[in-house]
């Protein structure tokens, strides 16, 4: 056997014993020979070697070294490497990209004149000589050899075992259509390998390394050029585009659910939300009496919500998996599954009570309502009734969790750590919003005036959201720019303040022990790591802009047909800017106040500065013909800064005013009307940007508690200093 490269290390077989030849031997008595040689050599040793017949060059593109090599015995050539051609950049190691001009129809050529022939050899058309054939496929190679030695009057010792045709041992086709000449079939491995791939097999759920994710993270990141961030390879420009409830979905199961998954994770989410008689309502109630940020009030909350909250969930989420793992069970929807055998094997105390739940018969109305399609939810029905026992609500909320992340984890994208974990975080994930409305406004049976059963019957999540801060079901366009708004924000990337705060606490309990990590705690750790700065700074635009035009009359922030001169409007701020700026410049004042929104450390020094992702949706919202008056005033301003010569170019409007801007058009009337405060709208805009906070920082508590290391966020002693 020959490759092409210079100096390499092969083994000269006499020859080739899939083809039927005999045996293989090569230089040395019977033993293969490791040694260097550059092919001219090799060819002169195979044609000095009277034991060798026939031998096979695998040749690459690039280099030389076949061109004028002399050929006294038959030689098989394959020659691959057609694609290196079409490539624009250098691909592959050195013998593979040397020299300039060959390639791999080059060689073909070369070994065509060498052999004379006029031809590729394949099975179709069998072009050979008794010098040689070319080929292109190795597979091909012992029928060619086989008619090249037959040319040469030899014969082989015996019949052909088996062929070179790809025989794969794991063939990974889940949820791929694949067209019949690529779907490859996998045949038995040899052993020991068989016995080893039988028990991976076995495996359920994907396997992490662990890794020191200090600053890192396998969840989020953020492009340094465009400040875009992506979770879980999702643009946060694209999650603006979708519900609160795919992305909370999405945050842990790291792809999208469909629609039938979404609407199973309304129902779910929906049904914990309503927090009458929680002990964490009381302990929120109280922490807002006292006058504490909404950060805070969450946080007074989620201390309540501890693991056991979700224990029996748990605990049916892993019998659900040890039962389903091995079934052959890979979509969850699948109607035609049948679980009559998986009733027989199954503990029904383990997934049903005896008492009947109230709660529990209030979700499986809404799935019903909704026509939700859960082969988990079936089985629960159908061994309840079998044993004449209740379904629980605990037990539907597991059901959900492995009808959501099924999928992903058959193909071993999520651990079992993650899909145990998931009705903790389902349970935070609705007390969230639900314990940012007071208790005043929650009944047995109501939220905010809205009966329960009506929110997972029929709501969505976000809707439900939106209920909890503005205390209404949203219009379709607020829907769309609440949903807008909540994907925007729900990543920055590990290193934000807030997402340290939840890798932190995963990492004080020790990740490398998953049980002993506390959910709750880590979400807290991102509550208590934002604050006016992080993440309650967003009021600031919104108190500009409320200064701007709470004289102007304007009645709806969405009508294109206001009749306000936006510009005249704008190039009044800035002249009253420009001559306050300059007094505090006289004054020596160098910390005067700065105008939100206006500027990034990024985006700057063009004639026309853009922020890519205001940009996007500003784009959106001109395809979607939504109309926000607050953004449109922002780039009347930017302009005017610079026309009045308070900048030397346009400044870019920053995400921020996005923010700032559809928060305040949802609140402007009742606003204007008296309904709400200056101290509402302040603790509006933290609570929201804190709901959609809230799915990035699940993204890395999961990520963050099966790839890290124990205490792996510290800060090195060598690189602290003392400053006092």
């Amino acid at each position: 056997m020959f490759s092409n490269s210079g100096n390499f290390t092969t083994t000269i077989a006499t020859y080739l014993l899939t083809a039927g030849w005999g045996t293989t031997t090569s230089l040395s008595s019977g033993k293969d020979v490791y040694i260097h040689y550059s092919a001219q050599e090799f060819v002169q040793a195979f044609h000095k070697d009277k034991r060798s017949k026939a031998a096979v060059m695998y040749v690459e593109p690039g280099g030389y070294y076949e061109k004028d090599l002399q050929i006294e015995k038959p030689m098989v050539t394959c020659i691959v490497g057609r694609w290196k051609a079409r490539l624009t950049r250098a691909c592959g190691h050195a013998g593979a990209i040397a020299g300039e001009g060959d390639n791999a129809l080059a060689k073909e050529k070369w070994f065509m004149r060498k052999f004379g022939v006029d031809a590729i050899y394949t099975p179709d058309n069998p072009v050979c000589s008794a010098k040689g054939a070319v080929v292109t496929n190795i597979a091909h190679v012992p029928e060619a050899m086989s008619a090249v030695m037959a040319k040469n009057g030899v014969n082989p010792d015996f019949e052909p075992r088996g062929n070179l045709s790809l025989k794969c041992w794991l063939a990974g086709k889940t949820a791929v259509n694949l067209p019949p000449e690529l779907d490859i079939n996998p045949v038995e491995a040899i052993a020991p390998y068989n016995e080893q791939i039988a028990l991976m097999k076995r495996q359920v759920g994907a396997v992490l390394p662990r890794e020191n994710m200090k600053d890192a993270s396998g969840a989020s990141m953020m492009d340094p050029k465009t400040q875009v961030s992506r979770l879980h390879g999702t643009s946060i420009l694209d999650c603006a585009t979708r519900s609160y409830e795919a992305n909370l979905v999405m945050s842990l199961i790291r792809e999208y659910p469909d629609q039938n998954g979404r609407a199973l994770a309304n129902v779910i989410l929906n049904a914990f939300v309503n927090q009458n008689n929680q002990p964490g309502l009381a302990a929120a109630d109280a922490s807002r009496a006292a006058g504490n940020a909404p950060n805070l009030v969450l946080t007074a909350a989620l201390t309540a919500l501890g693991p056991r909250s979700a224990q029996r969930a748990k605990e049916v989420c892993d019998a659900l998996v040890e039962l389903f793992g091995l079934s052959g069970l890979q979509d969850a929807t699948d109607a035609t599954f049948n679980v009559s055998p998986l009733l027989k094997k199954a503990d029904a105390k383990v997934f049903l009570s005896e008492k009947a739940c109230p709660d529990g018969e209030m979700i499986l109305k809404a799935l019903d309502a909704r026509g939700v399609e859960s082969v988990f939810v079936r089985f629960l029905k159908e061994l309840a009734e079998k044993n004449e026992l209740h379904i629980d609500a605990q037990a539907l909320l597991a059901a959900a969790c492995c009808h959501l992340a099924w999928k992903p984890l058959m193909r071993k994208r999520l651990t079992l750590t993650t899909i145990r974990s998931m009705p903790l975080h389902f349970l935070i994930h609705s007390t969230l919003v639900g314990a940012s409305v007071p208790a005043s406004e929650q009944k047995k049976d109501t939220f905010r005036g809205v009966p329960v059963q009506e929110l997972t019957s029929s709501w969505e999540f976000t809707e439900t959201a939106f209920l909890a801060q503005v205390g209404k079901k949203p219009t379709h366009e607020e829907l769309l720019d609440f949903s807008i708004l909540l994907g925007l924000v729900s990543t920055n990337g590990p290193g934000t303040i807030s997402a340290q705060g939840a890798k932190g606490a995963v990492s004080s309990d020790g990740p490398e022990a998953p049980e002993r990590v506390q959910i709750n705690k880590a979400y807290i750790g991102f509550l208590t790591h934002s604050g006016f700065a992080h993440g309650g700074n967003g009021f600031e635009a919104m108190a500009f802009l409320i200064d701007q035009f709470r004289e102007s009359g304007l009645k709806n922030p969405g009508d294109p047909a206001h009749k306000l001169d936006l510009k005249a409007m704008a190039v009044k701020y800035a002249k009253e800017y420009k001559a306050y700026k300059v007094k505090a410049k006289a004054e020596g004042n160098l910390s005067y106040a700065k105008i939100p929104c206006v500027n990034h450390p990024v985006f700057k020094n063009k004639d026309v500065n853009i922020d890519p992702r205001e940009d996007f949706v500003r784009d959106l919202f001109k395809k979607k013909r939504a109309y926000n008056i607050f953004l449109e005033f922002y780039h009347e301003l930017v302009n005017a800064l610079y026309e009045t010569g308070v900048s030397k170019n346009v400044y870019c409007v920053n995400i921020d005013a996005v923010i700032a801007s559809i928060l305040l058009k949802m609140l402007w009337t009742p606003f204007m009307d008296g309904e709400f405060s200056e101290e509402f709208m302040e603790s509006a805009a933290f609570s929201v940007f804190l709901y959609a906070r809230v799915i990035g920082s699940a993204a890395e508590i999961d990520d963050h508690i099966n790839r890290g290391r124990n205490m792996d966020t510290r800060t090195a002693a060598s690189k602290c200093r003392y400053v006092g």
